[in-house]
């Protein structure tokens, strides 16, 4: 890397953890930057060396509360009325990405939104993972620079080295994804059919596929409240599949998703470090696999910075 002196990268409180390992990766210290909290609950973020002219990555996962993103608009906007060249969002979990569209009147379109509140502080790129739609990339009027985590799972898989291995999507939504993945993994495709009570609230759930004597790989890009994938599991199993297990990328992991996965039929549960998992002793993780996606972002953060090409991490 040339012009060390103009690439800097910072961290936002909540994804420090993720930052450390991704600087470290580039052999590089993470920027100094400091949050003063008022006693209201206000924060001001503030850069503690200079970044006048430089291109700087502000690396911060949206995940809940807000004071996430909030902190990571006051951090871009900090920068670049600090005079930095260059403002990169690096966003692993873009949250509000549900939010994509208006499935009933009166909705906001949340993921619109937040591309706009990126902009109006002056981001000038994004780089996120696994965003729960595709073309949520159109929002933006600037670089987004949408990675997968396929390079991640698809190793991961092998090395389990199951016989009878089948991949399945746990929605008609998911289908893509997972059929990128049977491709590459060269295995046969399920394809769950879901209907929802309501949000969060699954009804009822069937497979379209050859699922007795298999072993299945859920795939999906996030888990919340795991509902959806302990009911796929739970129907898999009782449909005769050897053994169950789920891979998605981002853990949001609300609620009573912890223990709803823990009392589940899954073999396994693997996920990424995009959002950290619950520092509470009392959570039941044993069946949760965390994989580091921190190699990945240090290397596109390298290539984007010296202008070489990413375009092998677009690919499924």
């Amino acid at each position: 890397m040339d012009h060390l002196h103009l690439f800097k990268i910072f961290s936002c409180r909540g994804s420090r953890y993720l930052a450390e390992r991704i600087a470290s990766h580039l052999g590089l210290p993470l920027g100094l930057l400091s949050v003063t909290t008022f006693s209201d609950g206000e924060f001001q973020p503030a850069f503690d060396e200079s970044v006048r002219g430089a291109t700087i990555f502000i690396i911060q996962s949206t995940f809940p509360p807000v004071d996430n993103l909030f902190e990571l608009l006051l951090t871009i906007d900090a920068a670049k009325r600090a005079s930095a060249y260059k403002v990169i969002a690096v966003m692993p979990y873009f949250g509000w990405a549900r939010q994509d569209r208006k499935d009933r009147p009166r909705v906001s379109i949340g993921a619109k939104m937040v591309a706009n509140l990126l902009e109006a502080v002056g981001c000038d790129r994004v780089m996120t993972m696994d965003l729960h739609a595709d073309q949520i990339q159109g929002f933006f009027d600037f670089p987004v620079d949408h990675v997968y985590s396929s390079s991640i799972f698809v190793p991961y898989i092998k090395s389990l080295g199951l016989e009878n291995l089948s991949v399945a999507a746990p929605d008609m939504g998911g289908a893509k994804r997972a059929n990128a993945y049977s491709r590459k993994l060269e295995c046969p495709l399920i394809i769950c059919h879901k209907s929802r009570e309501k949000a969060n609230v699954v009804g009822s759930m069937t497979a379209i596929g050859e699922v007795a004597d298999r072993n299945i790989i859920i795939l999906d890009d996030m888990i919340d409240t795991a509902g959806t994938i302990t009911k796929a599991a739970e129907m898999m199993m009782s449909k005769g599949a050897r053994s169950v297990r789920a891979i998605a990328t981002h853990p949001v992991l609300s609620g009573l998703a912890y223990s709803t996965i823990a009392n589940s039929s899954l073999e396994e549960v693997i996920v990424t470090d995009t959002i950290p998992l619950s520092c509470n002793p009392d959570v039941n993780k044993d069946k949760i696999k965390v994989l580091s996606i921190a190699r990945e972002f240090a290397d596109i953060i390298d290539k984007v910075y010296n202008f070489q090409s990413i375009s092998s991490k677009f690919t499924l």
